[in-house]
């Protein structure tokens, strides 16, 4: 009955524990969060209380399993399965804790800069930092249960010895993999493109939605996703539309008759654009771009404050723009003559 009894108190002794003690941390990461409202920092470290628990519960029962008598007939097993469930629990505990430490500090930082350029640059940092740290503190920790078999020491001198020349193989083999690594780390560092820009890539227009150590993806206007390696941002030239800031400016163009009312369409233009929200008052004038035997070419300028105000605002200057000729001056619209040119004077 002893032997029955002692396991059992000691599992259970260690899961109250491990109970009491994470309602305890979650109390006090509670009322550190209430006192301290300006940071959600208190508030995203209540993600750690259940691997918290982990390493809590794991770490008694490692101490005690031997006196406890927990599994008597193979006691290498059980100790080498609490270090693994150690490690492991471990190593998701540094990753929620670097994972809330990096948000609190971009939330407080996006919360105080009005600069939205500079917010998606941490952005896009941080987001990058946190999983190269997420990524050591995996292999460290894979490393690390790997060690904990015997057979993997013994191996260790040799495989050392060889390091050299497996490096050297294995940075041949993973050529694309390395050099999209190292581009990730240098868009992160270098500030080339961030999360949130307006990007032109393969004749594509788009927003860079999400940024990783290998690849990229851009949102296109239709929703569809296209994912590209890193690599290609740090090698091949691509347009960046919000590089400096989002204000843009466009163009509109028609091609009408030569006895289009110019002085009219230029006054018309800015009654236009006076009625649409997405125009910024920067700049809209028109001119006249080319000419050729049968029509002019009229183009107009517009200003917006991003590439989708833009977009906007010269599908409405265009559409707006032809019903009013439409429908006050239709001989400006193009058409073929079939009548007797004009005699010379």
């Amino acid at each position: 009955m002893e032997n029955v009894l002692r396991p059992v108190t000691v599992i259970g002794g260690a899961l109250v524990a491990t109970l009491i003690a994470g309602w305890l941390l979650d109390l006090l990461l509670r009322r550190a969060d209430a006192r301290h409202p300006e940071t959600p920092l208190w508030g995203l470290l209540r993600r750690c209380r259940l691997p918290f628990q982990v390493v809590l519960c794991t770490s008694l029962l490692r101490a005690s399993y031997r006196r406890a008598g927990i599994l008597p007939d193979h006691p290498v097993g059980v100790g080498r399965f609490l270090t693994l469930v150690l490690i492991a629990s471990a190593a998701w505990l540094a990753v929620r804790i670097a994972t809330a430490a990096v948000d609190s500090t971009y939330a407080r930082y996006a919360a105080v800069t009005e600069d939205d350029a500079r917010v998606r640059r941490v952005r896009t940092q941080v987001t990058l930092i946190q999983r190269v740290v997420t990524a050591v503190v995996v292999v460290v920790a894979v490393a690390a249960m790997l060690l904990t078999f015997p057979p993997m020491r013994t191996v260790g001198a040799s495989l050392l010895a060889s390091a050299g020349v497996l490096g050297i193989v294995a940075g041949i083999a993973a050529q694309a993999s390395l050099s999209n690594l190292f581009a990730g780390l240098q868009i992160a560092l270098g500030d080339t493109v961030r999360i949130g820009d307006t990007v032109v890539v393969d004749k594509e227009w788009g927003r860079v939605e999400e940024i990783t150590l290998t690849f990229l993806t851009v949102r296109t206007w239709d929703e569809r996703r296209i994912t590209m390696p890193v690599s290609y941002f740090t090698g091949k030239p691509y347009e960046k539309w919000s590089r400096g800031g989002a204000q843009m400016t466009g163009t509109v163009f028609w091609h009408l008759d030569h006895s289009a009312p110019l002085d009219r369409m230029r006054e018309h233009l800015q009654d236009i654009l006076k009625e649409i929200p997405e125009w910024d008052g920067r700049g809209g004038g028109l001119a006249v771009t080319d000419t050729t035997p049968h029509t002019v070419q009229v183009r107009a300028v517009v200003t917006a404050k991003d590439a989708d105000d833009l977009w906007t605002l010269r599908c409405a200057v265009r559409e707006r723009m032809i019903t009013w000729l439409v429908a006050e001056h239709p001989y400006a619209l193009p058409h073929i003559a079939t009548t007797p040119a004009a005699p010379a004077p």
